[in-house]
């Protein structure tokens, strides 16, 4: 497997535990050298140090991609030491005969009466963990064999996550009922406290790794959208390009960072969760759709990777009862979260659809362009010549051209006729 498609696969890892743990990070800093208030909120502090981190990480990032890789082999490796020590724990626990909370009795007792409608949102907040096969579609393009690798990422750490998931959670419930388990505003640092004595400070630093980690990941990997996006046009053209020594994208990179920055303006954590599991599934489930679609109507082009329909099926059923009963539960969090998405209606038909913009429109937006390639000294990554047909050239380049069209004057018109 490349270098890539094994950094994404730990990954992948790290979201396995990310949404069992949201209520960490602001006690990361905060724990080992104070006691945090009883009235503070447990996600109080999440915007200011994500901020801090997110701004470095871009650094590490623009920097080079050598070193952002092996950032995220670090903490990743850091989170799963501490992840294997969860799990040593709760084995532990279950030898010693405290398995009191896993009794098929006593594990499926109701604390509070069912409601459909928090089952799917709750899916649809535990999905988060198994985000990663998503995020590693983003950088298919930098994966040595993408048509191998990427499917064997995938098979792989989909159970890996699974399984250290689910054995986490059983080692919680060794040593914590379930009201202490929603009580708790940290449950591994909880969980280390119960057991680790003296050593309980290793529970808050393995969760600052891994918010460490699944922010560079997060970051890595969501810039090779916005990269993408430009080079097919769809956003503008100076996100699509490299540093000329580094071959990072710094201007996607920049914007990726902007644009985490401006969702932090909110300390509501939980709600932000609850948005952007709703989008993502939204976004997920048209995807899978587009591709039942296709296989319909173009049943004979080039497919490299291909599955039976029947999965994208089941997938597609689970995904409306995850959407339909979350907006039922939370109609005011799935409608925000759906009003955010559609702002982008606006700005499409502005850069891209409407194509005979002003002059001036255009001229700024070319000054805008040249301005921030001299910033970031950047430029478009070289077309490999030879490696592909020349239609294949032809479509790269026409990608590369910029999301405005500048109209052409009459004089310009009258000089293009005029060359012989």
């Amino acid at each position: 497997m490349g270098q890539y498609g094994q950094e994404l696969s730990w990954k992948c890892l790290v979201k396995a535990v990310c949404l069992q743990e949201h209520s960490q990070p602001s006690q990361l800093l905060e724990r080992p050298f104070r006691k945090a208030q009883s009235t503070s909120s447990p996600l109080e502090g999440v915007p200011r140090f994500l901020k801090h981190f997110k701004l470095l990480l871009t650094w590490v990032n623009c920097s080079s991609v050598r070193w952002a890789t092996r950032v995220q082999d670090i903490f990743t490796a850091g989170k799963l030491l501490a992840l294997a020590l969860i799990i040593i724990m709760g084995i532990v626990q279950i030898c010693k005969g405290e398995y009191f909370w896993l009794e098929p009795k006593n594990a499926f007792e109701n604390f509070q009466e069912p409601d459909i409608g928090l089952v799917a949102l709750a899916f649809l907040q535990g999905s988060f963990a198994y985000g990663g096969w998503n995020f590693l579609n983003y950088v298919t393009e930098e994966l040595v064999d993408p048509y191998k690798n990427l499917p064997r990422a995938i098979f792989i750490s989909i159970p890996l996550v699974t399984f250290v998931y689910v054995f986490a959670n059983v080692a919680y419930v060794t040593a914590m009922s379930p009201q202490e388990l929603l009580a708790s505003n940290a449950v591994a640092v909880t969980f280390g406290e119960k057991l680790l004595g003296v050593m309980a400070w290793i529970m808050p630093i393995s969760v600052a790794l891994s918010t460490f980690g699944g922010v560079n990941g997060s970051l890595f990997t969501s810039s090779r959208l916005f990269f993408a996006g430009a080079r097919e046009g769809h956003l503008p053209s100076v996100l699509a390009m490299i540093h000329v020594k580094r071959c990072t994208p710094i201007p996607a990179l920049l914007f990726t960072c902007i644009s985490t920055l401006l969702m932090l303006v909110t300390s509501d954590m939980y709600t932000l969760i609850n948005y952007v599991g709703f989008i993502n599934y939204l976004f997920y489930g048209v995807t899978v759709a587009g591709q039942i679609v296709l296989r319909w109507k173009k049943p004979d082009i080039p497919r490299p990777i291909k599955i039976n329909l029947l999965f994208p099926i089941i997938y597609l059923l689970f995904w409306a009862f995850l959407l339909v009963f979350s907006l039922w539960s939370e109609p005011v969090v799935c409608g925000i979260g759906l009003a955010i998405m559609l702002t982008g209606v606006p700005v499409y038909f502005l850069g891209v659809y409407w194509q005979h913009k002003p002059k001036c429109f255009s001229d700024f937006i070319e000054l805008l362009t040249l301005v921030s390639q001299k910033m970031c000294v950047v430029v478009y990554p070289e077309v490999e010549r030879g490696s592909g047909t020349e239609e294949a050239n032809e479509d790269m380049e026409e990608q590369q051209q910029p999301m405005y069209q500048p109209t052409p004057t009459k004089d310009k018109d009258v000089a293009g006729q005029a060359q012989p």
